[in-house]
């Protein structure tokens, strides 16, 4: 179970020493199904929109932009990702601002790759606990909001998104069915919207993801298939 729910998981290393951010790549990379690298807080910001990593690994001192400062920008865009911190000082201040940032984790270099391997694994298991098994190999993580096929990310729109989001509310084992008015309600709001375009919007969702994933009954609504 642990290697499998950490095979699922997308770790990103912001680190600026090259040879301890290639020791810990080595070390522990393969566990994973991707362990990407970036070298100081810009490139490891805008890699994290770029690539949505179900972890961050971060030191705390870097050019251009510290790992602190980093974890704050990360924060307002994604309050729940769990962010580890290394760090080669060991000062209250950096500790309590570490703290400040909301970081799982804080670590002292030199850093034990089996430790971080291990305190992974028992985030790995949290984190698998947010992943809801679709049909088709999909899997949906709440807390990201994101889709996944195979454990490839699949990109969708805010709407797509909120429509999953919907349809995956008070789900039990018997089918959740959501009426087309709720639909249009909860995911344009104040907008007007026809059936037709809710069609549409369906249409083109199954078209980037698969035919089977939203069900519907005529007259009744919709439902997402497990």
């Amino acid at each position: 179970m642990r290697n499998r729910a950490l095979k699922e998981l997308k770790v990103l290393l912001v680190e600026d020493e090259e040879k301890l951010a290639t020791l810990l790549k080595n070390a522990i990379g393969d566990s994973f199904y991707s362990f990407r690298l970036a070298s100081n807080g810009e490139e490891g910001l805008e890699m994290f929109k770029t690539i949505s990593p179900d972890i961050i690994i971060t030191d705390i001192s870097m050019p251009r932009m510290d790992g602190l400062e980093m974890s704050k920008k990360i924060r307002e865009l994604d309050a729940d990702i769990p962010i580890i911190i290394l760090s080669a000082f060991s000062e209250t201040d950096k500790f309590l601002n570490a703290i400040d940032v909301g970081v799982v984790k804080y670590l002292i270099k030199p850093v034990d790759p089996d430790e971080l391997l291990e305190y992974i694994s028992s985030l790995s298991e949290k984190l698998e606990s947010k992943l809801i098994e679709l049909v088709d190999g999909f899997t949906f993580n709440r807390t990201k909001n994101s889709l996944y096929k195979n454990a490839r990310y699949i990109s969708l729109s805010k709407n797509e998104s909120k429509f999953m989001e919907l349809l995956l509310q008070s789900r039990s084992d018997t089918k959740n069915i959501v009426d087309e008015e709720t639909i249009k309600k909860s995911i344009w709001e104040n907008e007007e919207v026809s059936s037709d375009r809710l069609r549409t919007f369906i249409k083109r969702l199954r078209a980037k993801t698969s035919k089977n994933l939203v069900l519907n009954i005529k007259g009744e609504g919709y439902w997402i298939n497990r």
